[in-house]
């Protein structure tokens, strides 16, 4: 039988980089078991920290929303909190130092429903109830697309709803960010938004929605003219801040999830240099930060192998700049102590 899972990823080993280099990871997430056909149908503390304990510099983590340990009874709009109360308490755990130096869900992001409008405020102070100390803001994706081969989050137009914007509006009122992720066709939707709501800030996911499955697949110069024009709208607005991965996705258009042997970090960094470094160009550095959104990339390559890509990919840049990427966007951006 082919090895599968962490056996699969033992194939490729590799010397850890600039194991020096201070890491906040601001994406990652947990689950108890999620109904997918996933590799990894069960992420807790222990798994996180064998991956982030793998040689890297990984100080503390960012947890953002799954739709897992949700509550089972209550107000469907109240049951999200559940989630928070869950990772609360492995974050407790990490705490006590027993899962080694770093402090996972350091800081917690939690979800949602902005479409609630002015409604959503009891919401929100129940998920900073629930997290006094480390909850952060929500995720409330809106990824739509008419391709019925790409998974729809939201309903078409969101990001230009006045009800989403009228919660946005409460959600920055109390203090806390907005994470994001889309198709890059609504990167201009996102601008506006952004525009018409400029006292929140917001977080982008995994490359601005960059993909090349589904009716993107096989058009690489039409998609990458698209997403660069579309980056450069959004890069415009000073309150987003860019989150540079989720690259193990299939949705990103590589294969290396098919692979017999895990890829390694050279031809990782060779193959997203160019996606990396058009983003960091657009934002720059102190607007960006390198991710690992595990465990859902962990269906291509190790935590070790991707961190290493990193820096491998970062290696031009300056140590400040580095710095930022890698540890202090992150910690400013979620007010990580």
């Amino acid at each position: 039988m082919a090895p599968t899972g962490n056996e699969w990823l033992a194939l490729t080993t590799e010397e850890t980089l600039e194991p020096e280099i201070p890491i906040c990871d601001p994406h990652h997430h947990f689950w108890v078991q999620r109904p997918e056909p996933l590799d990894y149908q069960q992420y807790l503390l222990e798994h996180l920290a064998a991956d982030i304990n793998s040689g890297h510099n990984v100080r503390s983590t960012v947890f953002v929303e799954a739709r897992s340990s949700y509550r089972t009874e209550g107000p469907e709009e109240m049951r999200s909190v559940g989630e928070v109360e869950f990772v609360q308490a492995i974050a407790d755990a990490s705490a006590t130092g027993q899962y080694g130096p770093g402090r996972a869900a350091h800081g917690i992001v939690g979800r949602a429903d902005l479409k609630l409008g002015d409604s959503v405020r009891p919401v929100l102070e129940a998920l900073q109830e629930a997290s006094p100390n480390r909850f952060r803001g929500i995720r409330h994706s809106v990824g739509w697309d008419p391709s019925p081969e790409l998974d729809n989050r939201e309903v078409e137009g969101c990001l230009l709803r006045d009800d989403y914007r009228a919660g946005a509006r409460v959600l920055a009122d109390m203090g806390h960010v907005l994470e994001n992720s889309l198709y890059f066709p609504q990167l201009d939707d996102l601008a506006s938004f952004a525009n018409a709501v400029p006292e929140v800030i917001i977080v982008l996911n995994h490359l601005g929605g960059f993909c090349r499955i589904g009716p993107y697949a096989g058009r690489d110069n039409e998609v990458m003219a698209e997403w660069r024009r579309g980056i450069a709208a959004v890069a415009a607005c000073p309150n987003i801040v860019m989150k540079l991965g989720g690259i193990g996705m299939p949705r990103i258009g590589f294969d290396w999830h098919e692979r017999e042997t895990p890829v390694g970090s050279e031809e990782i960094a060779e193959s997203i240099a160019p996606i990396m470094r058009y983003l960091i160009e657009q934002f720059g550095p102190s607007r960006c930060m390198f991710e690992s959104n595990f465990p859902v990339d962990k269906v291509s390559f190790s935590y070790h192998v991707l961190f290493n890509a990193f820096k491998r990919v970062s290696a031009g840049y300056s140590a400040s700049e580095r710095a930022d990427m890698f540890h202090d966007t992150a910690a400013r951006v979620y007010r990580l102590d």
